[in-house]
């Protein structure tokens, strides 16, 4: 496996973070994917590198309702949970920049998907499905799986959520890769990416 040197050495690092954060501006970097595609992993490594503060969305739903997330699905169903992630999500993001990572049904939301497109950056984790499935066994408040059979559940939530992801600004595939490498690989996919863009300061 790569390191940070082997494709960026560690002395540009420092710098291109620096130039990232004087182009966001107030923008934020948003991560969205599947359970399972590491975007806690890889926000919380990306944040580091970019030097920025990094959160966690369901984190902070489960802090500001005092409640878990399966807690939530349970006691106010899937419509009730989304509302409040969108409300959560769009408050956060008027704090930025940060780097945020996004529950998995959380950019299904048309409301949301409009709310980080103009205050974010948004880049898909795109993982196969059975790095997904490696995962997300080994956690138990997955909700949407507690199921007979959740590798078919899996796999459903991929076909009808894939698509919508691949409408982020970015795609990075998430693999058995050390969580630097793919962060480091989201960090030059941001740069290019405002190099691309003319955003307003």
């Amino acid at each position: 496996m790569n390191s940070i040197d082997d494709i960026l050495g560690a002395a540009q690092v420092p710098e291109l973070a620096r130039s990232i954060r004087e182009r966001l501006g107030h923008r934020s970097i948003v991560l969205v994917g599947l359970m399972g595609a590491g975007k806690s992993t890889v926000g919380k490594k990306l944040a580091s590198l970019v030097e920025l503060p990094f959160f966690d969305a369901d984190n902070e739903i489960e802090k500001v309702s005092t409640m878990s997330i399966p807690e939530l699905f349970e006691a106010y169903g899937e419509a009730e949970f989304r509302d409040l992630e969108r409300r959560v999500i769009a408050r956060m993001l008027e704090d930025g920049p940060i780097v945020l990572a996004t529950g998995g049904g959380a950019y299904m939301n048309e409301q949301t998907r409009g709310t980080i497109a103009s205050e974010g950056i948004s880049i898909w984790l795109n993982a196969e499905l059975d790095v997904l499935m490696n995962r997300v066994v080994r956690k138990q408040n997955r909700p949407l799986l507690k199921n007979d059979n959740p590798r078919a559940v899996m796999e459903r939530l991929m076909s009808e959520r894939y698509p919508v992801y691949a409408r982020a600004d970015l795609t990075i595939l998430s693999r058995e890769e050390k969580k630097e490498i793919i962060a480091l690989e989201a960090m030059q996919a941001v740069s290019q990416h405002l190099d691309d863009k003319e955003f307003p300061r």
